[in-house]
């Protein structure tokens, strides 16, 4: 029998000053730690990135894991908004609404080719992708993705989540990001 089974992975911590009893750190860094392992998705499929993204939360691939234990169906609870698959023209408003019933701070994650790009669906009544709407955070490719993928798009989004300042949001540049989407 090896050793393997005693090998556990803790999460490292931030960067701080530690001594006999203690450990000190930025705020941001803790605040940072705490969100990159709790995100919770609020899943908007209307294809085939769907399936793929109900066989990433199965017991194979596990993405509560990573920190996102629970789905979300409201916007008003959710961190990260994972668009999956084709989006109709007339969708196009739902998912911006959608995004603005979010609370700050918000990721999206735009899931496969039709998402990001319309995909084969070069038509007029398909949104040639969701970056039309909302500001994407993350791209992930395929079609459909595999959940691998869909997973390292994850924690790609658990990166920018730990490392993104708390006053990032407040700042001009975001707020100018916003107002290029007419997003208030």
């Amino acid at each position: 029998m090896s050793d393997s089974n005693n090998d556990i992975k803790l999460v490292d911590a931030p960067d701080g000053i530690s001594g006999a009893g203690f450990f000190a750190t930025s705020f941001e860094k803790v605040i940072g730690l705490a969100r990159k392992h709790s995100l919770w998705p609020l899943p908007f499929a209307t294809s085939c990135c769907g399936i793929e993204y109900m066989a990433t939360m199965g017991s194979n691939y596990d993405i509560s894991r990573f920190g996102s234990e629970r789905p979300s169906f409201s916007p008003r609870q959710a961190d990260i908004l994972m668009v999956m698959g084709t989006i109709a023209k007339k969708m196009g408003p739902v998912v911006k609404q959608v995004y603005e019933q979010m609370a700050e701070p918000r990721w999206v994650i735009a899931v496969g080719a039709c998402a990001s790009s319309g995909g084969i669906f070069d038509t007029y009544s398909v949104l040639q992708g969701i970056d039309r709407v909302v500001p994407v955070d993350v791209y992930v490719p395929g079609c459909p993705p595999r959940p691998e993928q869909i997973l390292d798009g994850l924690m790609r989004v658990q990166d920018l989540a730990e490392n993104e300042s708390l006053r990032r949001r407040n700042s001009p540049e975001y707020q100018a990001l916003l107002a290029s989407y007419n997003i208030k």
